[in-house]
C-alpha cells in the first residue's frame, strides 16, 4: 500500500476515514449540482465522512452521437467553483483531452481521468503536472497489475497524489463484473476508490445508449468497504429516471444516506484492508 493522498488538510484518501466521491454523472444545471452537492455534504459531515463533489462537465463517451454531452466547458467549472466555494468542499470532474488539463486544474482539487482513456500517455502525463490530485479510473479492458502503469505516468508528470478507481471489467457484451481481487492488487500503487455505480452498468445496452442494474450498487459497495476499499464513488440523482446520462445506474440522494450508513457501520467492524499477500 502506497502513501495515503491528501486532496485537501481535511480530505485524504487512505488509511484514513471512508471517503466519498459522489455526485450526478454529469452537470445538468446549477440548481440540481448545488442541490446534490449541499444534501451529500451535509450526510458526510453528520456521519464523519470526507466528501468530494463530483460531476462530469462533459459525457465525450456517450455512446449515440445524439445523446446530451455537456451544458459547456466555462459554465460547467462557474458551477464547480461555486460549489467549491460556498460549501467548503473539494471537486472532481474529468478531463478528456490535454487542453483540457489546464482550465479545469485552475478549478478542480482533483481530475479524472476516464476509463476509456487509462492508456493515453500524454493525458496522464498533463494531469500529473497539473498540481492536482488525479483519479484514474481502471479500463473495463484493463487488469488490475496493469494499472501501476498508469500510476507510473502520472507520477512522472509530477505527481505522487494518485488515486486508481475499480468500475467493473467487460464480461461479453453489455456486462460488467467485479473481482474485488482487483482492489487489493491496486492498492500496492495507490489508494483505491470503488465506483460502485458504474460497475453495475450495461455499456450500450439500452438500445443506443447505457443500461444498469441499480438493484445491485448497495451489495457491491458493501463488499468492497468489508474487502477494504479506501473510498466509495456514488453517482447520485434526486429523479434518476429522469438523468440526462447514466439514468439506470444512478441512486437518490436519501439511497445513498441510507447506504452510507451501513457502509460506515461497516468500516468500523471490518479488518484491516486486504492486502495482496
Amino acid at each position: 500500500m502506497t502513501a495515503p493522498v491528501a486532496i485537501t488538510p481535511d480530505v485524504v484518501v487512505g488509511d484514513a476515514p471512508l471517503a466519498l466521491f459522489a455526485g450526478p454523472c454529469s452537470l445538468e444545471s446549477r440548481d440540481l449540482a448545488l442541490e446534490l452537492a449541499t444534501h451529500l455534504e451535509q450526510t458526510c459531515a453528520r456521519l464523519g465522512i470526507p466528501f468530494v463533489f463530483k460531476a462530469s462537465f462533459d459525457k465525450a463517451n456517450r455512446t449515440a452521437v445524439g445523446s446530451f454531452r455537456s451544458i459547456g466547458l466555462e459554465p460547467a467549472l462557474e458551477i464547480l467553483a461555486e460549489i467549491r466555494d460556498a460549501l467548503d468542499v473539494p471537486v472532481m470532474t474529468d478531463v478528456h483531452e490535454t487542453w483540457q488539463v489546464e482550465p479545469v486544474a485552475q478549478v478542480a482539487d482533483v481530475i479524472q481521468i476516464p476509463a476509456f482513456l487509462c492508456r493515453q500517455t500524454d493525458l496522464l502525463v498533463a494531469a500529473g503536472a497539473s498540481g492536482r490530485t488525479v483519479n484514474v479510473k481502471k479500463g473495463q479492458f484493463m487488469a488490475p497489475d496493469d494499472m501501476r502503469y498508469a500510476a507510473d505516468k502520472v507520477r512522472a508528470g509530477g505527481s505522487d497524489r494518485v488515486l486508481l478507481s475499480e468500475r467493473g471489467t467487460s464480461f461479453g457484451y453489455h456486462d460488467l463484473v467485479v473481482d474485488m481481487r482487483g482492489l487489493a492488487i491496486m492498492r500496492e500503487f495507490a489508494p483505491v476508490v470503488f465506483d460502485a455505480t458504474h460497475s453495475v452498468q450495461s455499456p450500450g445496452g439500452a438500445g443506443g445508449s447505457s443500461g444498469g442494474q441499480r438493484q445491485y450498487v448497495a451489495g457491491l459497495a458493501r463488499a468492497a468497504v468489508a474487502f477494504g476499499v479506501d473510498a466509495l464513488f456514488l453517482e447520485a440523482h434526486p429523479r434518476p429516471d429522469e438523468a440526462l446520462s447514466d439514468r439506470a445506474t444512478q441512486l437518490t440522494p436519501a439511497a445513498v444516506d441510507d447506504l452510507l450508513s451501513a457502509c460506515v457501520a461497516l468500516r468500523g467492524a471490518a479488518a484491516q484492508p486486504v492486502s495482496r499477500d
